[in-house]
């Protein structure tokens, strides 16, 4: 995680992708970002994750919402309860402010999954997700969305429906150009704007590292 390697290769890279997006939203203030890969195991958590770290180094206060309500990892990644969490918040069985969670560095709060519910697509359609978001904003500068990959359920498309853009992450040498042009197009076509794709997992030199970048 960049928290540890702040000067490392991989962190600059993530402080690139988030002058990009800074950049991106010039006309307008980004405040709200849906995370999302074409398919299973591409990185889109590991992204959401370590963006949120580089923004909150700016002094913002972030939030990182995990909206993968079907295979949620921001708990773990941060190592923290998920006892309850977005779907709480959201069928109103408990409250936005007690259920955020602090993290141990500055600024960035963590709003896990919370308790699977038998339909995730339909929760996070309701128009209780236009409440949630007019909450939050009062509460922090921006607001990461980690949600389940677009291709295998609607989640990731409305949520970028009520985001104010999105970006997609694919594995270099993994993700098929099919599968992830299909992907942009459905990420292309909502309401939010859409800024680009995120490479993961690129070797850049023999020793094996890897780096990330957002392209249009």
């Amino acid at each position: 995680m960049t928290k540890y390697i702040p000067k490392s290769f991989i962190s600059e890279q993530y402080k690139t992708l988030r002058t990009n997006i800074t950049f991106s939203g010039k006309d307008s203030t980004i405040r709200s970002i849906t995370v999302s890969s074409p398919l299973n195991g591409e990185g889109k958590s590991t992204i959401s994750s370590n963006l949120a770290v580089v923004f909150s180094q700016q002094g913002k206060k972030i939030l990182i919402v995990d909206a993968d309500l079907r295979r949620p990892s921001q708990h773990h990644i941060f190592k923290l309860s998920n006892s309850v969490g977005l779907s709480d918040v959201i069928n109103k069985q408990t409250d936005l402010k007690v259920t955020i969670q602090e993290t141990d560095i500055d600024g960035l709060f963590v709003l896990t999954s919370g308790g699977q519910p038998p339909n995730p697509s339909e929760l996070l359609s309701s128009e209780a997700i236009d409440q949630f978001l007019a909450d939050v904003y009062k509460l922090f500068d921006m607001v990461i969305f980690d949600t389940p990959p677009i291709l295998a359920v609607t989640d990731a498309q409305l949520m970028a429906n009520n985001t104010d853009a999105s970006i997609l992450v694919i594995e270099s040498g993994s993700t098929d150009i099919k599968s992830a042009s299909q992907a942009i197009e459905i990420l292309s076509s909502t309401k939010g704007r859409f800024l680009g794709t995120v490479l993961n997992k690129k070797k850049f030199n023999k020793k094996g590292n890897y780096y990330n970048y957002l392209v249009r």
